[in-house]
């Protein structure tokens, strides 16, 4: 059934007046909501960064509806509000490996939060340049943000601007949090990318000592691991270094990553490497319900300072008390579900080595789908895979081995769109499609994309699916 089909079942605005039987409204349920979901765990819908959940994740979700809690404060979490301070610990001992004394100090002290849970990345990422701001604004006088307001206390600080620096490449989330924290999306400045997608360091370092002359404060310099179009990692250790080096008053430039995809690469002994220079970082976003295998709504700040969180804090008398251990002091939002309860399970159910393997295993089968589309003459490779997202095109006949007439033809940037929009209509397989500039061509191309996240995934379903969109594409072509 069509969205528009589906969106005439959903016209009636009233509510009824009178209840309705359970039953009743299963069978509406199983007739029209369910059929028509997305199957996002099956393997051949391959274009999503939502894949497949543990087993173990189905039954674990009944319990924390039927428990309830609520970890804004300890009086309606209890056992909660530890939980989710060691599952933190956890992922902050993954990147940062600081000793056992500095998790026994931090992990449940009051004052303070190795990170906070969030309801995905883009409020993690809000949270994470929340904080950046309002560090950046406390450091020489009062005049804070949260008692003066944000021009006040810029001008108190002597700033005539501020900006977050990210590649061109950041994620959408980050243009709506300058615009929520009051600086607005030309307050993000954006800085090119190499034809492999990574930030250009070269005019980092520039628009660094341009931004310094102009006296325009650095709020955060953000690095991206693994960016949601092309799975490409930044530099993050030369980033590092650069923070360093052009410090603000004795403090290095803020750096926030967004890991909010790849961060769990950290799992991976032969591909952490890859993000190398994260544990320099002063913030760090992972979303636990990508690669973290969690279901929906479950992104993480971690904070490399536990006290850094005490520049956004808040409080009040009825709840989130001074000296109180409540998480809901530092989080932006209030009232929030213990996500954290299905997360600390699948570290422990699965372990490191768990991880492991699902992250080696879903690079390998990047690499593998990049070469059987090397060696398919219907298809172009656009992008290597770098963690486990990759790019390409359909080449129609009359131009396969003919790569200098793929310039500047339209109709071949137009196809990809009507090729990945038939597959999707025809409900069998799914890729999905981005655009974004390609050095090779020295144009802006439409290009299929295709997340190998789910290890149900197997060869033959990527042969499937290449067979599939060549038919297609032969078809559309003609």
């Amino acid at each position: 059934m069509d969205i528009n089909k589906i969106s005439q079942v959903f016209e009636d605005f009233q509510i009824p007046e009178e209840p309705t039987f359970v039953s009743d409204h299963a069978d509406f349920l199983m007739n029209y909501v369910i059929p028509n979901s997305v199957h996002l765990s099956a393997p051949k819908y391959i274009g999503h960064m939502t894949s497949a959940l543990p087993y173990f994740m189905m039954p674990l979700a009944k319990v924390l509806i039927a428990l309830n809690q609520n970890v804004v404060k300890i009086e309606t979490s209890k056992v909660f509000t530890p939980l989710e301070r060691q599952t933190i610990a956890m992922l902050h001992n993954l990147i940062y490996a600081n000793s056992e004394a500095f998790y026994r100090n931090h992990t449940h002290e009051a004052d303070g939060a190795l990170g906070l849970f969030c309801s995905g990345g883009t409020v993690a990422n809000l949270t994470g340049l929340w904080l950046a701001r309002d560090r950046i604004l406390g450091r020489k006088t009062k005049q804070t943000v949260d008692k003066v307001g944000l021009w006040r206390s810029m001008q108190a600080h002597g700033y005539s601007d501020l900006v977050v620096l990210v590649s061109d490449k950041g994620h959408y989330s980050i243009k709506k949090a300058m615009h929520v924290l009051g600086l607005g999306s030309e307050s993000v400045s954006v800085v090119p990318t190499d034809k492999n997608h990574h930030i250009r360091l070269d005019i980092l370092e520039d628009r660094i000592k341009e931004l310094r002359k102009q006296n325009v404060g650095i709020m955060a310099c953000i690095g991206i691991a693994g960016t949601t179009e092309s799975g490409s990692c930044d530099d993050l250790l030369a980033m590092a270094e650069l923070c360093e080096k052009y410090e603000q008053d004795g403090d290095p430039i803020h750096m926030h990553v967004d890991g909010a995809w790849g961060g769990p690469t950290i799992f991976s002994n032969k591909h952490k490497q890859k993000l190398a220079g994260i544990e320099r970082a002063r913030t760090v976003v992972i979303d636990a319900h990508k690669q973290l295998y969690t279901p929906m709504g479950a992104g993480i700040l971690l904070c490399k300072d536990p006290k850094d969180v005490k520049a956004i804090q808040h409080s009040a008398q009825y709840i989130i008390r001074k000296g109180s251990h409540d998480l809901g002091k530092f989080s932006l939002e209030g009232s929030r579900p213990g996500m954290s309860m299905l997360l600390h399970s699948a570290l422990n159910i699965m372990g490191k080595q768990g991880y492991e393997f699902l992250i080696d295993t879903g690079i390998e089968r990047a690499q593998h789908f990049a070469q059987m589309i090397k060696e398919h003459k219907a298809f172009e490779l656009i992008t290597e895979p770098e963690l486990n997202i990759l790019t390409y095109r359909y080449v129609p006949k009359k131009l396969r081995g003919k790569t200098e007439q793929l310039d500047n033809q339209d109709s071949v940037n137009r196809l990809q769109v009507s090729l990945q929009k038939k597959q999707r209509s025809m409900g069998v397989s799914f890729v999905s499609r981005t655009k974004f500039y390609v050095d090779k061509y020295k144009q802006d191309l439409n290009v299929l994309r295709v997340v190998l996240a789910n290890p149900l995934t197997t060869e033959k379903d990527l042969e499937e699916i290449l067979d599939e969109q060549a038919t297609y594409g032969d078809q559309l072509s003609k």
